[in-house]
């Protein structure tokens, strides 16, 4: 790691007063990739594009008029409604490289998983968004478990309650997907936690 500068997560966590489940990614790209100061800020990543066909049909649905940024507003207001909340698995990490992929990604200090949840006490689902995700909120894991398949769940039991961990695919262009794919898998979670 000599060389690099450590980054400290810039967002605090978005945790809505009922969230029932907790999104989880990696870790934000670097700032110049930045659409808004929210998660998922990269114009490349297709999350709220994903949520858009989920619950609206309408990839552009949290586009802003212009379609040329994320309408951070309209996203904080749905999943204040929906009860999402959204964080990342990293809270200090460095970069490899000067980009936003997880293979160059080097999580130095992992989030305080049980910290988080405890302000979010309605939850009861976890969900990764990618293999990074997925594999260090599994590291953070008392008990071991068998990774969920993509788009499945296992159960697991954390300060006495039982959670449901989920597996969702990477958001990223980068992972080979298409979009309508992508979407499905995540339409289905959605219906499967009562949310769509």
């Amino acid at each position: 790691m000599i060389g690099f500068q450590k980054e400290i997560h810039p967002f605090e966590p978005f945790l809505p007063e009922k969230a029932k489940a907790l999104m989880l990614g990696s870790f934000p790209p670097p700032k110049a990739k930045w659409k808004m100061d929210f998660y998922y800020p990269n114009f490349q990543n297709d999350m709220w594009r994903i949520f858009g066909l989920a619950f609206s049909d309408d990839k552009d649905h949290f586009l802003t008029n212009d379609k040329t940024s994320f309408d951070k507003q309209r996203i904080t207001v749905f999943l204040n409604e929906k009860g999402i909340a959204l964080y990342d698995v990293a809270f200090e990490i460095v970069r490899l490289r000067d980009n936003a992929s997880d293979n160059f990604l080097e999580i130095v200090q992992p989030i305080d998983l049980y910290a988080v949840l405890a302000r979010i006490p309605l939850c009861r689902t976890l969900v990764t968004t990618g293999e990074k995700a997925t594999n260090t909120l599994w590291s953070l894991l008392p008990v071991k478990i068998e990774k969920p398949s993509i788009g499945c769940y296992e159960k697991i039991e954390l300060d006495g309650k039982i959670y449901r961990f989920y597996r969702m695919p990477s958001s990223s262009r980068a992972y080979p997907k298409p979009l309508s794919e992508k979407t499905e898998i995540y339409k289905h979670f959605f219906a499967e936690i009562g949310l769509c």
